[in-house]
């Protein structure tokens, strides 16, 4: 290749027009043949997903016409009857992948239903033209609604929602968080690890629909701030869980960005014992920076939540169940 920049989304080198695609066990771009083909340094053959007219997908399927490992977790996609749902599927796609890239790269376990019928974990990215479509988790099986995907929909459910913050990846990222709970938490069988989840969050086994009715009659407590990330978390200890979940991802993904950019010395992010201390002394500061360019340039704040120490406590928990290396 050249030595153009690329980015994550490209399946071609916009400067010499070689063809791309994402090697997932190398977690690199690599350069494609004519045919779509690439051999690795073991003398597989590798193939360009074949959905990648339909969905934009760049990463390298084993078998020739097959898709990849990212394809193979969606179970259901919007039929081809549906335009608005297809207009919309490649934007939900991209973030899924852009999810397991960072799941790979701190090493969590991903294991698909189409392996682990049980355990595993699959995607349903429904059209909300065919019916209302409720983002959630249930038993692995992520269901996201494609008209996020849609800048003014997702907007308009922002500001009704009264949401400092929402987006596709978010939803990924917050929703897989109730899968890893399940799995790494709640199926562990560390009583130790249990009770210190629900002494951070809360009892889990608390009604749940009780909790959702208070809280869209009620409202989040008027010092939510003191010991929630969000307002959302106040719900229930179960979305409390997902949305630090979820924001452990949005710290490391972008901590590990300004790192590669050269925002951050990559040594800043080593030698400390707790994952709060790097939150701290090194995204505080980071997000804080990153919250007044974008006001330089008339936008609203980057990074729109304050850390209290409860928070902090949690984000820790969190990162402590990152396996070990």
């Amino acid at each position: 290749m050249c030595g153009n920049p690329l980015y994550f989304e490209n399946s071609v080198c916009v400067s010499c027009g070689t063809g791309l695609g994402y090697a997932r066990a190398e977690r690199e771009i690599v350069p494609v043949d004519a045919s779509g083909v690439y051999v690795d340094a073991d003398g597989w053959i590798w193939h360009v997903c074949h959905n990648l007219g339909l969905s934009g997908c760049t990463w390298l399927a084993p078998l020739e016409g097959g898709q990849c490992v990212s394809c193979d977790l969606t179970r259901t996609r919007p039929n081809d009857a549906d335009a608005a749902g297809l207009a919309n599927f490649p934007l939900a796609e991209r973030a899924k992948r852009h999810l397991i890239v960072e799941l790979d790269s701190l090493g969590f376990p991903l294991v698909g239903k189409n392996q682990d019928a049980v355990n595993g974990l699959a995607f349903d990215l429904l059209s909300s033209t065919l019916g209302q479509v409720m983002i959630a988790h249930n038993d692995g099986i992520v269901t996201i609604d494609l008209a996020e995907g849609d800048d003014s929909h997702r907007e308009r459910v922002r500001s009704q929602l009264d949401e400092p913050y929402r987006t596709m990846l978010g939803h990924f990222r917050h929703e897989v968080g109730h899968y890893y709970e399940w799995q790494l938490v709640e199926l562990a069988g560390d009583p130790g690890l249990l009770a210190r989840a629900r002494e951070l969050f809360g009892d889990e086994t608390t009604d749940y629909q009780e909790a959702v009715d208070r809280h869209y009659q009620n409202g989040p407590p008027t010092d939510w701030r003191l010991a929630y990330i969000s307002s959302y978390a106040t719900m229930h200890p179960y979305e409390d869980f997902a949305e630090t979940w979820a924001h452990y991802l949005h710290i490391c993904d972008t901590l590990e960005t300004a790192v590669s950019f050269g925002l951050v010395p990559a040594a800043e992010l080593l030698g400390r014992a707790r994952f709060r201390d790097l939150v701290s002394d090194v995204w505080v500061p980071l997000s804080t920076a990153l919250n007044l360019v974008n006001r330089s340039m008339g936008k609203d704040d980057l990074y729109p939540f304050v850390l209290a120490d409860a928070v902090l406590e949690k984000l820790d928990f969190v990162a402590s169940l990152r396996p070990a290396a």
